[in-house]
């Protein structure tokens, strides 16, 4: 594998010579430290970056921007959130357009988790920012937090 720099840390890097990836098998990488249950394998190309993101079923993020538009076409179970303050529901097979630096939350229904691809441009990596300004952790729906140890 590429070893050149990405600006998602620990994110593949496509090109020379590396051009097929099985993404299911690549490291999962958080893809929302601090305000989001995301997470999946990340390959970055010169110009756009591909996540194979999981969002384990009734978690999600809080409120968040990024500086990097974003395209969600989700594979497997429903996402439901909210775009500069538009309410979605995105089953299999639905695509969801996020403009750059557009506050936003997305959660993965109760019903089953989440597989999703997320395409963004290369302004910026895959992690943006909570909008409070905190990286207090993810959103969770009742009864699915973490079990404490």
């Amino acid at each position: 594998m590429n070893t050149k720099a990405t600006k998602t840390e620990g994110a593949v890097k496509a090109g020379d010579g590396d051009y097929c990836f099985k993404m299911d098998e690549l490291t999962h990488l958080e893809a929302g430290t601090g305000y989001s249950t995301s997470h999946g394998g990340v390959v970055e190309g010169e110009r756009m970056l591909v996540g194979y993101i999981h969002k384990p079923r009734g978690t999600g993020s809080r409120l968040h921007s990024h500086p990097n538009e974003q395209l969600n076409f989700v594979l497997k179970g429903t996402l439901e959130g909210e775009i500069n303050g538009t309410e979605f529901s995105a089953p299999q097979g639905s695509l969801i357009y996020i403009p750059a630096e557009a506050p936003h939350w997305i959660m993965a229904t109760q019903e089953e988790d989440v597989i999703f691809l997320a395409l963004k441009d290369l302004s910026h990596g895959i992690v943006g920012l909570a909008i409070d300004g905190t990286m207090s952790g993810p959103k969770y729906d009742l009864g699915f937090e973490p079990k404490e140890a």
